[in-house]
């Protein structure tokens, strides 16, 4: 497999066609996800998105925020979301591996959303966590999100529909169990738990909090405001 699968098969307009699903609860699932983070930004904040992808989170809280920031590893997705994004002034999604940040203080709200820490694979998630917090401004928050265990046979569903249209391997039945699905071409993407969420949010010596939405979604929000 390449060495980052976003980075050189699912980018750009295979990306996209990720979003576009037929699957009704998928499109539930996604709207709840967003809507949680949108409920909880002020008009006044400056948001990163981690692992932004073309911007499709980006546009749909772009109006309810001062600006957004979105990083992203994969140039096909910079340049896909750069006309994705093209006439929403107050956003800039930019080329830039999300372990090199390197932000000190500079935001209300950080967002690393749809399984995001599986994404980037962040093997030590609470070394990245610390990277996260440092970024944030005194009284900004960090929105960490995974799949609800309840989800799994949706989640499924999805990554078969991916698999019909051709934008991953074909699933390994087999293989494809306990929170964790795996292709035949290599692909393969985890879950945290919420003990493991639980465990970064300690790890930050910040207020923390587990949030359990819609049945698809777990949170993890941290406040820099009460760190240690």
């Amino acid at each position: 497999m390449p060495d980052n699968y976003y980075t050189n098969s699912l980018n750009a307009q295979r990306l996209w066609q990720v979003y576009d699903t037929a699957i009704p609860r998928i499109s539930e699932y996604l709207q709840r996800e967003t809507a949680f983070v949108r409920d909880r930004l002020k008009k006044t904040d400056a948001v990163l998105e981690i692992a932004a992808g073309y911007g499709r989170i980006m546009k749909e809280l772009a109006s309810h925020v001062e600006s957004i920031t979105g990083i992203e590893i994969s140039d096909g997705n910079v340049s896909f979301g750069g006309e994705y994004l093209k006439n929403i002034a107050n956003t800039e999604l930019l080329t830039m591996d999300a372990h090199n940040i390197d932000y000190d203080s500079c935001f209300d709200a950080v967002l690393c959303l749809q399984n995001g820490l599986s994404a980037i694979r962040a093997d030590v998630p609470e070394a990245f966590a610390a990277k996260v917090i440092r970024a944030l401004k005194i009284g900004g928050k960090a929105y960490f999100s995974t799949y609800h265990p309840n989800f799994w046979e949706q989640r499924v569903a999805w990554f078969q529909e991916q698999a019909r249209k051709g934008l991953i391997g074909e699933l390994d039945v087999e293989k494809t169990k306990n929170g964790v699905i795996i292709c035949k071409d290599g692909f393969r993407a985890t879950t945290h738990s919420i003990t493991d969420l639980e465990k970064i949010g300690r790890s930050t010596g910040c207020l923390w909090q587990i949030h359990e939405v819609d049945d698809s979604s777990i949170f993890l929000v941290i406040e820099k405001e009460d760190c240690k």
